[in-house]
């Protein structure tokens, strides 16, 4: 009977990336030194965006476990054999496929990276009990370090090709939404209008990354009551005249993320409803004006909230007014530290990414119900911010149909 492995390499084709080798090699370098400073011989990274982030690989899980191993010397990405060539051809290092074969063979493929008895940093935001039991049991570490919040911390502050990447997502994201606006009619489908904006949107990526996976871009595309939530799914529900709109589009290149969000009105916008998207536009305005460097972001929320209070809507704010931008998605990844929150006392500094994203929800039944959001992405600059979404808010181009 033939030996059936319990790992291997198998590389196969060209390698394709979304960045240069030196972009991965300069994360990887400021890892390394993260690891230095905590005492780490190896990080075993299973999050999406961790591994993406430091290798160029974004996994399809499917229920089974992927890793990144990143010690001194070595990168190397830890794949189900049912993905073949694939990771290695999307991944900056080396590459082991672990077999089905035996139980746990992804675990012995780590280790035949790190080793035994080794000081090991893992993601404990991220890491289920179960692994973490079988990486306690199969690596024996010596200690173990969360590095999530390190690594988050390198992730908040973009590179040059970070910038690039996110500018060419929000270009990506006002085509949907040109589309979409196209695609507004009385009688029309949440659902239609909103594959309109992903067709468009798949069609500019591949457009501008002729040499890219396209995967999970989406649109959320809601009316009338269905505006109240921002993560509200799409439904088949039909527009009418007056519907308040919610049109949001969010292109996916490469694991990196970028948002479009705008308030609409289906042909005409009643008095009662444009003096609360006034209000949020004048509070999305404002806000922007905050995003500066040497801002906190615990302040920036605070000024918002006053904002709001003097004009007697505090009370319909859901959410904090931005976050970060990079490799995050709807299901993996966040910049937790860099949010427009109460509880967040990060300092903007050049180089970061954030929106400003006010929403006021008024409750169905009263004047102006619905859900008003604007959502603009700015780049943090030496001496200010660059606002790089370019689709146009407020009523005097967003009353369509």
């Amino acid at each position: 009977m033939t030996e059936r492995p319990q790992q291997y390499r198998f590389h196969q084709g060209d390698r394709v990336l979304p960045f240069a080798a030196s972009e991965y090699d300069a994360r990887l370098a400021g890892l390394r030194e993260l690891m230095e400073v905590h005492g780490v011989d190896a990080c075993v990274f299973t999050s999406m965006h961790n591994i993406a982030y430091y290798s160029g690989f974004l996994y399809c899980s499917f229920g089974r476990p992927y890793g990144l191993v990143v010690t001194p010397t070595q990168s190397v990405t830890i794949s189900a054999g049912i993905d073949a060539g694939q990771p290695w051809r999307r991944c900056h290092g080396d590459n082991i496929t672990y077999t089905d074969w035996q139980r746990d063979n992804y675990w012995r493929a780590i280790l035949s990276v790190t080793g035994e008895g080794r000081v090991i940093g893992c993601e404990a935001d991220h890491m289920t009990l179960v692994q973490s039991e079988k990486l306690n049991a199969f690596l024996k570490p010596k200690r173990g370090v969360d590095i999530s919040a390190g690594t988050m911390t390198q992730r908040m502050k973009k590179s040059v090709a970070e910038l690039e990447m996110i500018r060419h997502g929000a270009g990506v994201a006002d085509v949907g939404g040109f589309a979409i606006r196209e695609a507004v009619k009385e009688g029309a489908r949440e659902l239609d209008i909103a594959m309109a904006g992903r067709d468009a949107m798949e069609l500019e990526i591949a457009k501008r990354f002729p040499d890219a996976e396209y995967r999970d871009t989406w649109v959320w595309f809601q009316s009338g009551i269905n505006t109240d939530g921002a993560h509200n799914p799409v439904t088949s529900r039909k527009l009418q005249r007056g519907d308040i709109l919610s049109l949001n589009t969010f292109p996916m290149i490469s694991g990196y993320y970028t948002a479009l969000e705008r308030t609409m009105f289906v042909k005409e916008v009643d008095p009662a409803s444009r003096r609360i998207w006034e209000i949020n536009v004048a509070a999305h305005e404002y806000g922007m004006s905050l995003l500066v460097p040497g801002a906190k972001c615990s302040e920036v929320t605070a000024k918002i909230n006053t904002f709001f209070e003097e004009h007697q809507v505090l009370q319909y704010r859901t959410f904090g007014y931005g976050h970060s931008f990079g490799v995050l998605s709807h299901y993996y990844g966040r910049e937790a530290g860099l949010e427009l929150r109460e509880d967040i006392d990060t300092v903007l500094e050049p180089g970061m990414v954030i929106s400003m994203e006010p929403m006021l929800t008024i409750p169905d039944g009263q004047p102006g119900a619905g859900g008003y959001r604007e959502h603009d992405i700015l780049f943090i600059t030496e001496d200010g911010n660059e606002d790089i979404t370019k689709y146009p808010y407020g009523p005097d181009f967003n009353v369509v149909g």
